[in-house]
């Protein structure tokens, strides 16, 4: 692994994370705190946000202000709560059905002076996919010991930005639809199988550019003692490094750039899935799916891989590592060198570059486990499994180049 793609790798992974911190502080800033309720009911409601996307999951806010423990029943199938949204003239009472298993949407306590979070999300397109304003509703006398109405401060509901959009129609949307279409096939309706079977398809598209990644790493890892040379020749020219650098990548026909290029791909793909697995097996979102796919029963999928591993939910421990492992093992084969024709040859100092790129071996995989650790284990499974194939590729590449 050269220098350009450690510092593309580590430039994508810091951008990611800024991204998700800047989100977290939008979201903070749109918060509504509870002083801005009026009113002194035995339970009050309060949006988390003042402005939703349209495909936005509608989360909010409940508070005890008693001095005992109120439960709070599950509606289910019916939406919590009674949904009002203005329709020009007042605030009109909305209301959906969900097909969920309804133990997914137990009772919930709420201890005294404590505060507890209602989700929408089996709802959510049901009830807010129509831009406007919006409010919540907990009717007096639907809660036990709960005699007065409380309702929310008002909300909007806006459509999705042109981000949003996009990141949905050309990533999110494909790939939910390819997954339902390899679990309606799948035996079972197996939800891991049908990831595996969508794994070697994203591979295999990328069997090309993903080669000729290989094989750039290659060439990179032979000029390395030529760049070598070339920084102790002009050290301190940086202008000149730079040409004779950029001379040598053009001589030898390598770009390192095209290591990059299957991460990057990679890199939304992982992002859909991410939410593919969270939410897309949600019968509320089945306006997502193509055509004769919208026939399709979403509560029927099989999400337990071997019985043994929810794919659903977060593993923190035995996947991570394995997923940790694998991608270790691909790292040092990567790492590779051609062997030399001259076993005689005294093996050459170690570069800086090299030393870097050892330390990356095991500061990557550390990485990836914690990313594993804290999606959904289908996401590492596909994680897994696309690396088990990167390591086949690399195998069958260090064997050419002996």
């Amino acid at each position: 692994m050269n220098k350009a793609t450690i510092q593309k790798i580590l430039t994508w992974t810091l951008l990611f994370l800024v991204i998700v911190l800047i989100s977290q502080y939008w979201q903070k800033q749109q918060t509504v705190t509870p002083e801005a309720i009026a009113g002194t009911n035995t339970i009050t409601v309060t949006p988390i946000k003042t402005e939703y996307a349209s495909d936005e999951e509608v989360i909010v806010k409940l508070r005890n202000n008693s001095d005992t423990a109120i439960t709070i029943p599950s509606s289910c199938p019916k939406n919590p709560f009674t949904v009002l949204a203005w329709n020009d003239k007042d605030f009109a009472p909305r209301t959906a059905e969900t097909k969920i298993n309804c133990e997914l949407n137990p009772a919930i306590t709420i201890e005294p002076r404590k505060d507890a979070q209602i989700s929408y999300t089996y709802w959510n397109y049901a009830l807010f996919s129509e831009p406007g304003r919006y409010k919540i509703q907990i009717d007096g006398g639907t809660i036990p010991g709960i005699k007065d109405t409380s309702i929310s401060p008002e909300f909007r509901v806006v459509p999705a930005g042109f981000w949003r959009q996009l990141f949905s129609t050309a990533f999110y949307q494909p790939l939910y639809n390819i997954l339902i279409f390899l679990i309606t096939f799948a035996p079972g309706r197996d939800l891991g199988f049908a990831i595996i079977l969508l794994t070697l398809l994203i591979r295999l598209i990328l069997l090309v550019p993903s080669q000729h990644a290989i094989v750039s790493q290659r060439k990179m890892q032979e000029l390395q003692p030529k760049l070598e040379e070339v920084k102790k020749k002009y050290e301190g020219n940086q202008e000149k490094i730079a040409s004779e650098t950029m001379r040598l990548w053009k001589e030898n026909k390598v770009n390192p750039m095209s290591s990059c290029l299957p991460l990057l791909v990679q890199f939304p793909v992982l992002i859909a899935l991410f939410y593919v697995i969270r939410s897309g097996l949600n019968p509320d979102n089945i306006h997502y799916l193509y055509g004769p796919l919208k026939n399709a029963d979403l509560t029927a999928i099989h999400t337990n891989l071997l019985g043994i591993l929810d794919l659903t939910k977060v593993s923190t421990f035995a996947l991570p590592i394995i997923v940790g492992a694998l991608q270790f093992f691909q790292l040092k084969l990567t790492m590779m060198k051609k062997k030399k024709t001259d076993d005689t040859a005294k093996e050459a100092p170690k570069s800086e570059m090299e030393m870097a790129n050892k330390t990356m071996i095991y500061i990557m995989p550390v990485m990836i486990a914690l990313f594993t650790a804290s999606v959904p284990a289908g996401v590492g499974l596909y994680w897994g499994i696309s690396t088990t194939f990167a390591i086949g590729q690399q195998v069958v590449a260090n064997r050419k180049a002996v």
